[in-house]
């Protein structure tokens, strides 16, 4: 097989799909990989790495045009819209609930498109969002420090305090991956953190796990409300499989927050689970909402490319392996894992929760390669 490798345009992405290892690996299997020039700088990666690991250097059209299948890290942009095209496999983080323009192209193009995010082991797990959700929440706590920080716009609060000075009051909104790893840091750190969730026995084992200032706490509306309240930071780390995420904290909600506080919505790949939230950018990460910054990043994991690279790279290469050495069908029909990847097939919606989200028709995936 054609592996290509075409450079990250969205912006400040840093990251690259396959680290010179990979390519390295797949080129002794057999399959020839096509590197955009300069695809892995942003990651410290040089051309002369990959060339080194047997992969072979091209422009941008060539990695797309020549491959039977493209590896990236995120989504198309229009500019890459072009590209796609019916015998072609797309293998990358699309988040399609939360974007219905790429929907539309993908399905008119009829690029078979495998989501990162929705590939899903039987325990329920999601082994390739794993890596960049533990990237995102460790970073969250990191951006919401630096945003407490009056020169940045914020409360001007230390988020661990010093002694005789209380910490800042850290809110969590979900226990999976994010909010976990955004815990751990916040914690060590020395603020102190309230996780609130809807799964009691999630809470009650994080409860065990975690020690410090710590609370959990049920997650409802009324629990909400008063939390954000008291926050000088609040987390977003809500997370519905393939799903856009649910609005959980109101504009109303937000408003009774203290001017200043911050506000880092994770979830904001998935569309946000505040309601106030909207993507921004690394040139451009922040805005205000009745005095309250926002932090809406879609990728930050792009702001530390060599840690998430490899980390991304670790977790995928198996799944790029056995597409390149089985073909799509074969692969799909045979790993019950990466079945559910399958966003978007012959033109059709193949993943359930895309469907819903625009009120599209929706098609098994097994019923297309019956």
């Amino acid at each position: 097989m054609i592996i290509g490798v075409p450079k990250e345009i969205k912006d400040n992405e840093y990251r690259v799909s396959m680290t010179p290892a990979g390519a390295h690996q797949l080129v002794k299997a057999g399959h020839a990989v096509l590197v955009e020039a300069g695809a892995g700088e942003g990651s410290r990666f040089a051309d002369a790495d990959y060339q080194q690991a047997g992969a072979t250097i091209v422009t941008a059209e060539q990695a797309w045009n020549k491959a039977n299948m493209v590896v990236k890290v995120k989504e198309p942009l229009p500019a890459e819209y072009g590209y796609l095209r019916p015998d072609l496999l797309l293998f990358t983080y699309l988040h399609l609930a939360a974007a219905e323009t790429l929907t539309n192209v993908m399905l008119n193009s009829g690029v078979t498109g495998i989501a990162y995010e929705t590939v899903e082991l039987p325990n329920g797990s999601l082994p390739l969002l794993t890596p960049m959700s533990e990237v995102a929440g460790r970073m969250a706590i990191q951006v919401g420090a630096q945003y407490l920080e009056r020169s940045e716009g914020g409360r001007g609060k230390l988020l661990g305090g010093i002694p005789g000075v209380k910490p800042a009051n850290v809110v969590i909104v979900g226990g999976g991956i994010v909010g976990t790893n955004a815990a751990q840091i916040a914690l060590g750190m020395g603020a102190g953190v309230t996780l609130m969730d809807i799964n009691i026995d999630r809470l009650r084992a994080l409860s065990e796990i975690l020690h410090g200032n710590f609370v959990t706490w049920a997650s409802s509306p009324m629990n909400l409300a008063r939390a954000v309240q008291k926050a000088d930071l609040v987390v977003g780390a809500v997370l519905v499989k393939g799903a856009k995420a649910p609005k959980l904290i109101s504009r109303d909600m937000v408003s009774t927050m203290k001017p200043g506080s911050v506000i880092v919505d994770v979830a904001v790949d998935q569309g946000g689970c505040v309601e106030t939230t909207h993507a921004t950018t690394h040139s451009d990460p922040i805005y205000f909402v009745d005095g309250v910054l926002h932090y809406g990043v879609a990728n930050m994991p792009g702001a530390v490319p060599r840690t998430s690279t490899h980390g991304l790279s670790n977790a995928t290469l198996p799944y790029i392996m056995r597409l390149a050495n089985q073909g799509f069908e074969a692969s799909v029909k045979a790993d019950k894992a990466l079945a559910p990847g399958v966003n978007t097939c012959q033109g059709k919606i193949t993943y359930q929760a895309v469907a819903q989200a625009f009120g599209m028709d929706y098609t098994p995936l097994e019923d297309l390669l019956a």
